[in-house]
């Protein structure tokens, strides 16, 4: 019977290939016959680009289902019976009938959540195992005791293959869930996308991986709105990106915007580095107050009075005059580029008036002998003057967001004197913790588009002028016609009979068929449709404040865990990320499972937040592997670390992948001791071997972790190095041991350094 249940679900995912291959080809087609097609109208191309897109993004997801397509079947007591896979495919036929269905669809939640307790109308539920095109097992479990047909693949153990996906080796990116969701996971995948939530849970809890099948989610429920306003995923670095960057794309979903911190200020890419000290400073909420005090500042009084040279005399601009003006600029509550304006207009009308009173003024005390006209004359002069414009930009300059940072990081005011020394820059790179600061003085000084949108407005009426030449010559051809027929009673329509200039010369325009995550990256008050922040609880307050502009709806999903907060300038508890602005409406939900670390390891790495809190629970591992993780004393450090990774290396025959976590400061002499691994700013995870800081490692999973000097480390970096490794743990080390680390073995068959083993 087995091998006759085995034929079956062959045949049907051949069948479902077949499908797929078809419709993948018909977009293939569609998109290769379209983008020759470059003339025709603007209607006509405007709908080619739209259907180009369409087609493209059904082409992606149709690639992203040839891998694992249907992974899943429900049979329900009704007599229905529905295949489950990660994208969703129907038959060509009259009724689209369906023949697998999207994971993310109704139908298919009992798949991750019925138990025999709650069977959710199911007789069995079966896991489908394929490698390409081909079926390789079939994992059968019972929900109705009473359905008597056996298959002879019931399966004793329900997390068999959740368990053999978490045992397989490592590939250096993450691999979507899809066929293994746990039910706890399902529900904050499927949750409401209004308002904010709070997604907490230790190392290997899934969190990570839960948060971006919950965007898939959020793009399939809500595909209208979400595909107008896109969707932001923040993670910590570049290399955690490039670790999760196959996830959605895997599910078929391509419009996501993924971005580290240091990537949400257009047009600047943070490559600096700060101090521990600086970036703490420049993230707290204190600077988004002394950068508004510096913009302030910039709005200076003349002292003495500034001398303006003009043709019937000297004008004088004093303080009164600008004190006048910067009170009304202010009072109109704009950004300092748009209150500019305002500032510039009342200097050269109290300039205008100045003047007036010299030269018109009856020397009889009677009214002024000047007319509406020559004051307005007067004042265009002065207008226009150059002196004038010289002391407006001095008084009140425009300012762009980073001149008016990189002025504030020279000469830090309005802060403590210690805090100002931390952040004291002249010049160089801009950093992550600059990004918040960019967009903060964005918001203060505001964009004054008037010329821009001038300029757009007579290449309008460009537009327009040249259009309703076409339609005049058009007009004047028809009557031309019209004459050599001689036949006035035509109905012949020209184009003037059917549009006018205005119409015409929309149709002109360039259409921007970017899509909304492409216009979105390019774009600073982009107003996204749903963000999610990976490590949230690492964030400062300032960039809260940048990310918090974003999403106005403030619709977030918020993924981290306080115990492993290292950043100095981090937040740490929910309640002070969110209370600023969303009060207490916000839901907080937790995962507790630890899929990744086995209890060995888990065992130690506990450790280390338990020395500083007692009370400190963490996530409950689902898995052993018999393993112990070991710890060996050394006096060269590079060396053994070298032998270690050979050793190590060859427990997995060549399989998996390992990581070499260790400070900073020594990264760069093990990475030269190790010719093979990957290391630097953009290391590669896909190879055998990488040495990594510990921030690096973030989000990230090994088969084998060798932490180095781990005395070296902050709690918390050193709480996340321990738990990265999916199998074996190593700790190399040159002093003593923290406390929290005395225990471990020493490794099996490691010759005993000079020092000996910490014990």
């Amino acid at each position: 019977m087995s091998n006759e249940e085995l034929r079956k679900e062959q045949e049907f995912v051949d069948l479902l290939h077949e499908r797929l291959d078809a419709l993948r080809s018909g977009a293939r087609t569609a998109v290769a016959e379209a983008l020759p097609q470059a003339g025709g109208t603007f209607q006509a191309r405007l709908e080619r680009d739209v259907m180009v897109a369409e087609q493209a993004e059904l082409l992606a997801g149709f690639e992203a289902g040839e891998h694992g397509l249907c992974f899943g079947r429900l049979a329900f007591r009704d007599g229905r019976d529905h295949h489950i896979g990660r994208i969703g495919i129907r038959q060509d036929d009259a009724d689209r009938t369906p023949l697998v269905i999207d994971w993310r669809a109704d139908v298919a939640r009992p798949f991750y959540l019925a138990t025999g307790h709650t069977p959710m109308g199911l007789r069995r539920r079966r896991h489908l195992t394929t490698q390409g095109r081909r079926v390789t097992a079939l994992h059968d479990e019972i929900l109705d005791l009473a359905d008597a047909q056996r298959t002879g693949h019931e399966g004793a153990d329900a997390d068999a293959i959740l368990l053999a996906s978490l045992d397989a080796a490592r590939t250096g990116r993450m691999h979507d869930i899809v066929q293994t969701i746990q039910a706890d996971q399902d529900r904050i995948i499927r949750a409401p996308h209004h308002g904010v939530l709070v997604v907490e849970g230790g190392p290997g809890t899934g969190k990570t991986v839960v948060a971006l099948h919950r965007a898939a989610y959020l793009l399939y429920a809500h595909r209208e709105q979400l595909a107008r306003r896109a969707v932001l995923i923040v993670g910590p670095n570049p290399a955690f990106l490039g670790y999760i960057g196959q996830v959605l794309p895997s599910l078929g979903e391509t419009g996501v915007l993924l971005a580290t911190p240091g990537e949400l200020f257009p047009g600047v890419t943070a490559t600096g580095t700060d101090t521990p000290r600086a970036a703490e400073v420049k993230g707290g909420a204190a600077m988004a107050d002394a950068l508004a005090r510096f913009v302030a500042d910039r709005q200076t009084l003349p002292e003495p009075a500034r001398v303006i040279d003009h043709e019937d005399g000297e004008l004088y601009l004093d303080a009164a005059i600008a004190d006048e003006a910067r009170q009304r600029a202010r009072a109109t509550l704009l950004p300092h580029n748009l209150a500019r304006p305002h500032f510039a207009f009342h200097v050269i009308d109290a300039l205008t008036a100045q003047l007036t009173e010299r030269i018109g003024a009856d020397p009889y005390g009677g009214p002024n002998l000047l007319g509406p006209d020559d004051i307005a004359h007067l004042g265009k002069a002065i207008a226009t003057s150059d002196d004038v414009h010289r002391a407006i930009e001095e008084l009140w300059p425009a300012l762009t967001p980073q001149q008016l940072v990189a002025d504030f990081l020279a000469e830090p005011v309005h802060l403590p004197d210690a805090d100002a020394d931390a952040i004291r820059r002249t010049g160089g790179a801009w950093t992550p913790a600059d990004v918040p600061l960019l967009d903060e003085a964005a918001e203060l000084l505001g964009a004054d588009d008037s010329a821009a949108r001038a300029m757009a407005e007579a290449e309008r009426q460009e537009l327009i002028a040249y259009a309703q030449g076409v339609l005049d010559l058009s007009y004047g051809s028809r009557t031309q016609e019209f004459e050599d027929r001689d036949d006035e009673d035509s109905e012949v329509l020209g184009a003037h009979d059917l549009i006018d200039a205005d119409r015409l010369a929309e149709r002109q325009e360039e259409a921007d068929h970017r899509s909304a995550a492409e216009r979105a990256a390019a774009d600073r008050t982009w107003a996204f449709g749903h963000i999610i922040v990976d490590e949230a609880q690492e964030l400062s307050a300032m960039m809260w404040r940048l990310l918090m502009r974003r999403c106005p709806t403030r619709s977030m999903t918020l993924v981290g865990d306080p115990a492993q907060t290292s950043e100095p300038g981090g937040c740490g508890a929910w309640a002070t990320i969110l209370a600023p602005y969303v009060d207490d409406r916000w839901e907080h939900v937790g995962l507790t499972v630890n899929y990744r670390t086995p209890t060995e390891i888990m065992e130690v790495a506990a450790r280390v937040p338990r020395a500083a809190d007692a009370s400190f629970i963490p996530p409950r591992s689902i898995r052993a592997t018999g393993v112990r993780p070991w710890a060996q004393r050394t006096q060269d450090l590079p060396r053994a670390v070298a032998e270690a990774v050979a050793r190590e290396t060859g427990h997995g025959a060549g399989q998996g992948r390992l990581a070499v976590i260790a400070p900073r400061e020594r990264c760069p002499a093990l990475a030269a001791a190790l010719p093979a691994a990957s290391g630097g700013p953009a290391p590669d995870l896909t190879g055998p071997v990488v040495v990594l800081e510990p921030r690096q490692a973030k989000g990230l999973e090994f088969d084998t972790v060798l932490v180095v000097e781990p005395g070296e480390f902050g709690a918390s970096d050193l709480y996340v190095a321990l738990t990265r490794a999916t199998q074996r743990l190593g700790v190399l080390h040159t002093g003593t041991l923290p406390p929290s680390l005395a225990g471990p073995a020493e490794p099996d068959g490691a010759a005993s350094s000079p020092a000996g083993a910490a014990g």
